[in-house]
């Protein structure tokens, strides 16, 4: 078997909020609570498991997510809908701007704990050339 990701831990204020918060931008259901986790999974399996832990304990970390271009217009439609604050690029330098980096388009968002969210619609590199 190859090596996947299956899930990764999300710490949150609050686990619901920030599940929602995901899955709506991302046109995506939030699963049943299981034991301190409410999961989110993506298209390819992987689980974003939301755990409300104290404020004092979040550390910032950067989640990105490829997307075809109709869900990017989703998504980034859904972030201005909301009146979030959104930037070009990580360090936050550009904002109000999305990126065109590899020939695709990208932007940067933050969850309601804090985490960078990334929505991207061509992997850092590009896409692998056909030969």
């Amino acid at each position: 078997m190859a090596v996947q990701l299956n899930h990764t831990i999300v710490p949150s204020r609050d686990k619901h909020e920030s599940a929602k918060f995901l899955a709506d931008v991302l046109g995506l259901e939030v699963g049943p609570a299981a034991g301190p986790f409410v999961p989110v999974e993506t298209a390819n399996g992987v689980t974003l498991d939301f755990a409300s832990v104290p404020e004092g304990d979040i550390r910032t970390q950067h989640y990105a997510f490829l997307v075809s271009e109709e869900e990017f217009d989703a998504g980034f439609g859904r972030v201005r809908e909301a009146g979030l604050t959104y930037w070009a690029d990580p360090r936050r330098q550009r904002e109000g701007e999305i990126n065109h980096n590899d020939g695709g388009r990208g932007v940067y968002f933050l969850d309601p704990s804090g985490h960078a969210m990334e929505l991207l619609t061509v992997p850092y590199g590009g896409w692998p050339q056909e030969k």
